[in-house]
């Protein structure tokens, strides 16, 4: 029996093959929204899929939909088409990570959580310590769907960062029969993307795998620099009478150049739309330091102030990703599901650029001195510190990461009358480290971005080493009583634990950050014994269903010494004590309603209508924030900021969504999104208590304005889509004194199925062409939030490129 699916927030699984397609979690009651997006990922072929009960909104966008929008895509750059979701990146895929900006419902992406398969992501800061990225965890092609909880995720998620919602990502299963597909991609810029799975049917005692490869190389659209890589994935299942098996390994290596953000502020006159690195060309770098030569629209290098450029900046990545998992239905009515996984990542950030920038000489200075009484960007000592790093100028700079985890999750579900209970467990051990060295770049053999210096070189600095050990621990237990065939009350309340400590192998020398004696050494417990959640989920027509949820979560504190709002990178030992004892972990309580609808209409052409609105509320405590005792600390040198807790924010919104469909031939999908995020307090910084005038500000980089459009048009093979997608102004600083404009871009989508022979060899043949930014727009993308009012960062958007895709199915 096939049940009703309840309306969406964005183009349902109906008839029709639709673009972003979303569906509400929100029916008959199972276990999990988590469980329940698994049993829909195995049956694609399903337009009305299962699901389960959800007393929040929850939303899916599936494989086919995901390489619509552009074949190889991000699973969250595709979520871009959901209503409260911003997603940028100053490339197309939505791939580099150096620059995602991604908010939801007026949380950043490091205030959500993020799984795999159930596998935990980490929070997605750039230069993790707890986890990876879903593109690199999973090859785009082979994303079954993902899975997005937009006020508040699911009890028993992994995650100890998903304080505004969940985004879990679950890969395909293996296909029941054999196949081979396959799909090559060319596109602006030199994009080549070529794509291989091989699925090995059944081959025997309902046992099934596949394997896959891709490689991707694309020249940046504003440098010479090529984001490139390889990954692999397999997977296998095996179905019995007793449950099913399932095991996944993946392994990505990347290399990901990277640009840096141009800078405005009143003080910078030299303010470009790009400020790309000038790899390879070497001579040239050369000239511009002498000033031999104007840097692209500053008369000199020199004049070009904060937004110079560096010779080359780049992000290295491998990745080593498993898990095994066994879900043993005990009886009819209980499951028991046990998962052990894996992660190991090995990854270097580095950056090349003059070492007369950002304070770099100051550095410099206390581990060369120079002539004694002489300030260090006195030009004897400069010309020493450019003989000691090469005699380029340059000098390189790494931060050198390690990460391994392993884990487990549990999870009991038993069916007992009109109940369903689960009981869950998860826990995980890091191990992860960070090291900052610094090499020299010799001008007779220059390195390039894609070089480990470490494999090349002995470092000149290790300016300090952090080993850090965390265990976490989380259990859950809930249950959904179905009071009538019509009602479902859903209870339940999760615990948390996290023990970190941290060792310092190689302590900085003090003074060498900005205002730091030395890294912090000690342990940090936090525990959180009760985190409740409550919901009702109301059928009050054939065609209509209410919902409602409230639901408290945590932020634990993030540990690492390099990235991040961390206690581990507090730059004194006094400073780490008084966080301990005074700081508290940010919490939210969350609170949403909503109604859905889905009708079929007899209308002249208008024959079917899916739509939802929802209202949310957010109380948004114990927020942290990164504060610098001096307010000059640059992205290069980094340095030793106060990380206190500054109050709190609130926030109310509506999402609302509608498809209206025409026949089985076209649809239209619109979705409007209003955010109103303030913070409720000020804050103060310096020795001088200044006060910063926060309170009744909305909060900078979450637009309050958000409207999504996608009109798709098939038929006969053919289909043609567009999707508009309005981004409204976003506040760039904290007071609120500057600002972007909002815009809208457009991209669109023609495929085209190829005639195959029923006796040849290919099954199916496809060709598509995919353009991003239709119009060329020219806007600030990402936008990296300055601590102080008057200055801000920003990275372009990208520039309109063109795609064409030739896949087939053997």
């Amino acid at each position: 029996m096939r049940h009703l699916l309840i309306a969406g927030v964005a183009p349902l699984a109906l008839a029709l093959p639709l673009p972003a397609r979303a569906q509400n979690v929100a029916t008959t009651p199972a276990p999990t929204d988590a469980a329940a997006a698994t049993d829909a990922a195995a049956t694609p072929g399903d337009d009305i899929v299962v699901t389960g009960t959800a007393t929040r909104s929850v939303a899916q966008i599936t494989s086919t939909e995901i390489q619509k929008i552009l074949p190889g895509i991000s699973p969250l750059k595709a979520l871009q088409t959901l209503p409260g979701v911003t997603y940028l990146t100053a490339d197309p895929w939505g791939s580099n990570e150096q620059n995602i900006s991604l908010f939801v419902h007026g949380f950043n992406a490091q205030q959500l959580g993020y799984t795999l398969d159930g596998v935990p992501l980490g929070d997605q800061q750039y230069g993790n310590y707890n986890g990876l990225s879903p593109q690199r965890a999973v090859i785009s092609e082979n994303v079954g769907r993902v899975l997005l909880a937009s006020g508040a995720g699911d009890l028993g998620t992994a995650s100890t960062s998903n304080l505004g919602g969940t985004i879990d990502t679950f890969t395909s299963d293996p296909k029941a029969t054999f196949g081979i597909s396959a799909a090559q991609t060319v596109g602006s810029y030199d994009a080549t993307r070529s794509y291989v799975r091989v699925d090995s049917g059944d081959i025997g005692q309902n046992t099934r795998f596949y394997v896959s490869g891709v490689r991707q190389r694309a020249r940046a659209w504003d440098f010479e620099g090529y984001q490139k890589g390889w990954q692999a994935n397999a997977k296998l299942v095996h179905d019995d009478a007793n449950g099913k098996l399932t095991a996944y390994f993946a392994y990505s290596d990347k290399a990901e150049p990277n640009e840096d953000a141009t800078v405005v502020s009143a003080s910078q006159t030299y303010q470009p739309y790009i400020r790309p690195f000038l790899y390879p060309d070497f001579t040239g770098m050369q000239a511009y330091l002498a000033n031999r030569l104007p840097y692209n629209n500053a008369a000199s290098y020199a004049a070009s102030g904060a937004n110079y450029s560096n010779y080359y900046s780049a992000a290295l990545r491998t990745d080593y990703l498993g898990y095994v998992k066994y879900d043993w239905n005990v009886t009819d009515r209980v499951t028991f599901s046990n998962q052990a996984y894996f992660h190991h990542n090995d990854g270097v950030g580095i950056v090349a650029g003059p070492i007369t920038v950002a304070g770099l000489p100051q550095l410099f200075s206390f581990y060369y001195p120079g002539v004694a009484g002489s300030s260090p960007t006195a030009p004897t000592n400069l010309a020493r510190l450019s003989t000691i790093f090469g005699g380029s100028g340059l000098a390189t700079r790494t931060t050198e990461y390690r990460i391994d985890r392993v884990g487990g999750i549990s999870t009991l579900r038993a069916e007992l009358g009109n109940h369903t209970f689960e009981l869950g467990g998860w826990y995980e051990h890091q191990s992860s480290s960070a090291y900052r060295r610094w090499y020299a770049l010799d001008v007779a053999n220059p390195s390039s971005p894609y070089d480990r210096p470490l494999d090349l070189a002995d470092p000149l600095i290790t300016q300090y080493g952090s080993e850090i050990r965390v265990t976490e621990i989380q259990a859950h237990i809930q249950d959904a009583w179905r009071v009538i065939p019509t009602l479902t009350l859903q209870a339940g309340f999760k615990s948390t634990f996290q023990h970190a400590r941290q060792r310092v192998p190689v302590q900085p020398i003090p003074g060498s950050f900005s205002g730091s004696r030395e890294l912090p050494v000690g342990r940090i417990n936090t525990d959180e014994w009760f985190l409740p959640q409550a919901g009702v989920l109301w059928d009050a027509t054939d065609h209509e269903q209410v919902f409602v949820n409230a639901q408290k979560n945590i932020r634990q504190f993030q540990t690492s010494a390099a990235a991040g709002l961390s206690p581990f990178a507090l730059g004194s030992q006094t400073l780490f004590e008084f966080f301990k004892d005074n700081a508290k972990p940010e919490t939210s309580w969350t609170y949403e309603g909503g109604i859905r609808t889905r009708r079929a209409l007899d209308l002249g052409p208008l024959t079917g209508f899916e739509g939802q609105i929802s209202y949310y509320h957010v109380d948004f405590s114990n927020r942290l924030l990164a504060i610098s005792p001096t307010q000059t600390i640059t992205a290069i040198i980094s340095g030793a900021p106060i990380i206190a807790n500054v109050g709190s924010v609130k926030t109310d919104g509506v999402d609302a969504a509608a498809t209206l469909r025409f026949g089985d031939r076209f649809s239209l999908y619109n979705a409007l999104s209003y955010n109103n995020s303030r913070y409720a307090d000020d804050y103060t910084v310096g020795a001088a208590q200044t006060v910063v005038p926060t309170a009744g500000k909305k909060v900078p980089g979450s637009p309050e304005w958000l409207n999504k459009t996608v009109a798709t048009l098939s038929g006969d093979g053919l289909e043609l889509q567009l999707i508009g997608d309005y981004i409204g102004q976003r506040y760039a600083t904290f007071t609120n004194d500057l600002k972007v404009p909002g815009y809208f871009t457009l991209s669109g989508r023609v495929g085209f199925d190829l005639p195959v022979s029923g006796e040849g060899l290919a099954k199916k043949l496809n060709v598509s062409v995919n353009v991003t930014n239709i119009t060329d727009k020219r806007a600030a993308s990402t936008l990296s939030i300055a601590a102080a009012s008057g200055t801000y960062n920003f990275f372009p958007l990208a520039p309109r490129q063109a795609f064409v895709t030739l896949s087939a199915g053997f």
